[in-house]
């Protein structure tokens, strides 16, 4: 058998494979890349990561050149923001917003950049009113350069609702009605989602006494909160009906709400906290977003595009439970069985990712074993739930 034959069934099978993984991607799912550690894998090993997890979208919290350079051709698809304190230029100065949009979108023309997110909680304080006009700026100075199918966004939590329960009483908080109705107006007008950080964790473990463990995560096996015609066994779901609902409120009921951060800690607040916790909640949405029910009681036929927080666990944040939402310690070791990844065999020297082909030609097995040569290893979060 030639060497040009091997190469050519080799390449068509790898091919395949790079399909296959594609068709069992879970189109719904991204995950959170925290930059608060001292001690992350490299731009290459956490894009490789993300890859192996199969899951379909990444969120920045800031542009990091060295990682969108590692994102291009991956397929990804990219949320990322601008810093909360470059808001108020943006909004004041559209060559700001042009310059911004210029450095870190139109150069990666292969990086499949999909929202832009203005603002991180930031609504009700002083960087919020800022927040409509920073959005048009960074709509436009994308339209000026071509790009103009990238939605632009802002993320909000659940303190940003004055009721939330039942989900139907959801109304956004009278102070901010005004301005939320501006952006939503905008979101609307673009057709793009509202982006909202929702932690149960932080419901359970204010008051443990009213809310659940089971209801929680994801474990309750008959409604917990009966809401009219809709029945709720999760807080996930009432949460985003609350916020479904205000915004019928404001007569913008059209408008998609997508998760930009949701998680749960594995340390620093027992009995909270544990692995068994975290993995009962994040495997329980996971089964929730890659089955039949993506969407929510009150909108059932809307898929929920919900960002995982988070990759890592990040040692310079403040707080244990800040420390530990991560998936993944910083040397890449799962934390727990999150992603079908088993820990005790994970290989601390890198990834061997082993492909073992066999070849039937002219009657004749072959076997090869491709392993790529493994590198170096180098977010007020509540009124009910949690922000960056």
């Amino acid at each position: 058998m030639s060497n040009s034959t091997v190469f050519l069934v080799i390449t068509l099978l790898f091919i395949l494979a790079r399909l296959t993984a594609a068709r069992n991607m879970n189109p719904f799912v991204g995950v959170c890349d925290g930059r608060n550690g001292d001690n992350l894998p490299s731009p290459a090993q956490i894009v490789s990561l993300y890859k192996k997890i199969n899951v379909a979208g990444i969120r920045l919290y800031e542009p990091v050149p060295d990682l969108i350079v590692s994102l291009q051709g991956t397929g990804l698809l990219v949320a990322i923001g601008p810093k909360n304190e470059e808001i108020k230029t943006l909004a004041e100065h559209y060559e700001f917003a042009l310059n911004w949009v210029k450095t870190f979108i139109a150069p990666y023309k292969n990086v499949a950049f999909n929202w832009i997110t203005v603002g991180n909680e930031v609504i009700e304080g002083e960087i919020g009113r800022y927040v409509p006009q920073a959005m048009k700026n960074i709509k436009a100075a994308l339209t000026e350069i071509g790009n103009s199918k990238i939605h632009v966004t802002t993320v909000i939590s659940t303190a940003a609702l004055a009721n939330s329960y039942p989900p139907s009483a959801g109304v956004f908080k009278p102070a901010i009605t005004e301005l939320i109705t501006e952006i939503v107006s905008i979101l609307s007008s673009t057709d793009s989602p509202l982006m909202v950080n929702v932690y149960p964790y932080f419901a359970y473990a204010s008051d443990p006494t009213q809310v659940s463990l089971e209801y929680a995560t994801f474990r309750s096996t008959s409604p917990v909160v009966t809401d009219g015609k809709y029945q709720y066994t999760n807080i996930f779901d009432a949460t985003l009906d609350a916020f479904n609902a205000a915004l019928e409120k404001i007569n913008h009921g059209s408008v998609k709400v997508y998760v930009a951060e949701t998680g749960w800690p594995t340390r620093g607040n027992v009995p909270y906290t544990s692995v068994e916790n975290a993995r009962a909640y994040n495997q329980g949405l996971l089964k929730k977003l890659t089955t039949g029910h993506k969407g929510t009681p009150r909108r059932p036929n809307v898929p929920v595009m919900t960002f995982f927080f988070e990759m890592f666990n990040e040692d310079l944040k403040e707080g244990e439970v800040e420390k530990s939402f991560g998936f993944f310690n910083p040397d890449m070791a799962p934390v727990y069985d999150m992603w079908n990844i088993n820990v005790s065999s994970y290989d601390k020297e890198g990834y061997s990712w082993v492909i073992w082909t066999m070849l039937i030609i002219t009657n004749n097995v072959e076997l090869f074993r491709l392993s790529p040569k493994s590198g170096p290893r180098n977010n007020n979060k509540y009124n009910g739930l949690k922000a960056h």
